[in-house]
Parts: C-alpha cells; structure tokens; sequence
C-alpha cells in the first residue's frame, strides 16, 4: 500500500497493518504530508476487514517520533506564513481521529517519544512503553503550550502528575508513563520482534499479554506528595514558591527548571491543563489547543525558543516578557481568542464523541 511519500513506511502482513514514521536522522519528526499519509492509511484499512489491528511505530533506535518538524515551524513563524496552522488544523484532527479508532490501535512507544509523537501514540488503544522509553511533553521550553491532546491526557493523571509534567516538561519513563496514564503496557525492548510478529496473528490485546512484564521503578509516585501540594497552588509563582520551599531537592530542581521556561508558556500551560479537566472529550481540548498554538505562533517567543534549542542550541533564550510578574492578562487571552483562519470546529463535527478512553479495554481486544 504505497504513500507516495518516503518517510512514512505502510505495510500489510497477516491480521496487521503497520505505520512506520520513517526519517530515523530526525527522530521521525512529523511533517505534514507524514499526517496526511498516516490519516489516508487509517481511512483505508478501517474498511479493509482483513486488517484488524493497526501498528505504529518508528524507524531507526532513537524513537517513535520527536515531535513535529519544528524547525520547519521555526521557518514559517519568522516568516508570518500560515503553513504551521495547515498542519495543526491536520495533525489534531488526526489526533482525535486515533482516539475514536474503531480497531486496535498499537503504539510501540520505544525511546524517544515527544510532543507530536505523543499525539500519535498516547491517544491509541493499546500503548506500549520499553525500558527504552522518554516519553514527553516539553513545549514549555520553547515557547509553547502542550498540544496534540497532551493538555487531555495530562489534566486527566492522578493529583498534579499531569500539571508537574506540563509545566517542565519533564521526560519519564515507562513506570511513571504507566502511572500518568501515558501508556498502558510495558513491554522489554528484546522482547518487540516477538510482540510485532504475534501482532500479525493474535488480537491485539493476546499479543501484548504475551509479553508483558513489570517495569524499572520510577520516581513520580514517590514524588507525589509534594508534587501535589505545589503544583495544586492558585499560580505559577506561588509554584514556583512552594517548590523551593519544601525543602525536597527534587522540588527545587523542578522550580529551578522552571524558571528556564518561557513565563507566558508556562501562565498558559497551568490555564490550559486546569481547563482541561472541566472538559468532557478530547475534542473539545484540541479546539482549545488548537487557538493556544496559532496565537504562540505569532509570539517572539515561540522563534526565539526553537532558535535557542533547535537552530543555534545556545539554550539562553531570551523571553519576552523575561518574568512571570510581567505576563499580562491581555497576554494570557490571546491564547483563547479565535484564530484569524477561525476555529479548528472539532468539538461541533458530527462524528465527534467523547473520548476519554471508556471503549480502551474493547479496541484493545479486537
């Protein structure tokens, strides 16, 4: 089944068809047309009855996918262009798309798996961590808010999990994956041939089984109660505050990180996360998601965070307001307004549903 397109690999082979994101140099960061090609394989082979189960996973050892080709973003956003917007207004319906599949949907979460690669993975069916696993949502530093549905899945982990990891942007684990709610399996690395070859013959939820086993320990339940007694703070200095004062080197570790971040981002990230939670499906946050990445694409702040994290890797960027005391509410709002080009209308298409997982246990068994 060809794409047309090089750097996404499409396969068929017994009761399984396979996505492989496939530009290994740049961790599989998507692209557009990667987004395009994943979305008309989705569309295929739900009306294909000989393929029950769809895979996703990434070429080469690095990981499943990094995140979207934000250098690409970096370019458009110097620029003024509208290319970004094309591409969210595709990749977070794919998003949604994903989490309603009406077939098992196997994410193979190996190594490094980032911002847009968690919008492809972390809203599937069946999720699969390794040892390998550095599962993350940084967008706070550079400049920008959680998307792909990350702010979904992050105001839905236990306590303020979700909110600690947000705001840092904090790479974990496959112990603390599974315990946020990123993922749902931890499968050894050694041990992914065999689960990809009982995928091509077993339903989906028997392959895993197979081969599942307990993970290393993590760190984050150990943390968990100061975790929540900052991070369920009014604000992001009082946060900050409360993480320096606890005591916990850990705390002042997490406080010293975020005072790296970009100060709008990170007043904007706690918003969006607390929102989040109020809303009853995941179409309903892309929306939101969708107005807070088109304003942060007009920001100096998203540029010059590629900029000093990507593109000159300096890694001193310079904030604009450089405070949180200087985040002002009329900067804060621009991140709910509509967007010029209007709203990505998710939340209002007829297919939408509520998509907090309540059907994972029976994709997973198809």
């Amino acid at each position: 089944m060809p794409t047309g397109n090089p750097d996404v690999l499409l396969r068929t082979e017994g009761r399984a068809g396979f996505v492989t994101l496939n530009r290994p140099r740049a961790i599989n960061a998507l692209t557009h047309p990667m987004v395009l090609a994943v979305d008309r394989a989705l569309t295929e082979w739900e009306h294909d009855p000989a393929v029950t189960t769809v895979v996703i996973e990434g070429a080469g050892e690095r990981g499943l996918c990094a995140g979207g080709d934000i250098r690409a973003i970096h370019e458009d956003a110097r620029a003024g262009g509208s290319a970004s917007v094309a591409f969210w207004r595709d990749e977070y319906r794919l998003n949604a798309r994903i989490a309603r599949y009406p077939k098992p949907y196997v994410a193979l979460m190996d190594g490094i798996v980032m911002g847009g690669g968690v919008g492809v993975s972390a809203h599937g069916s069946v999720r699969v961590v390794t040892e390998r696993s550095r599962v993350a949502m940084p967008e706070t530093g550079i400049g920008f808010v959680p998307d792909v549905g990350g702010t979904h899945l992050l105001g839905r982990a236990p306590g303020e999990l979700g909110t600690h990891l947000a705001l840092t942007g904090l790479a974990v684990g496959a112990a603390d994956a599974l315990l946020t709610g990123l993922a749902d399996h931890f499968v050894p690395a050694a041990a992914l041939p065999a689960l990809v070859a009982d995928l091509t013959r077993l339903p989906a939820a028997e392959a895993v089984a197979r081969h599942a086993a307990e993970p290393p320990a993590g760190v984050l339940g150990e943390q968990r109660a100061w975790i929540d007694a900052c991070y369920g703070a009014p604000d992001v200095e009082t946060v900050v505050d409360r993480l320096f004062d606890t005591g916990v080197p850990a705390a002042k570790e997490a406080a010293t990180t975020l005072l790296t971040k970009a100060p709008t981002a990170l007043k904007a990230t706690l918003a969006a996360v607390r929102r989040a939670r109020a809303l009853t499906c995941l179409e309903e946050v892309l929306d939101l998601e969708f107005r807070a990445s088109c304003a942060a694409l007009a920001t100096a702040d998203l540029v010059e965070g590629i900029r000093a994290q990507v593109v000159d890797k300096d890694r001193n960027p310079r904030w604009t307001p450089p405070t949180l005391a200087e985040v002002t509410d009329a900067g804060l709002a621009r991140y709910l307004a509509v967007p010029p080009g209007g709203d990505l209308g998710l939340a209002a298409a007829p297919a939408a549903a509520p998509t907090a997982f309540p059907d994972r246990d029976a994709r997973g068994e198809a």
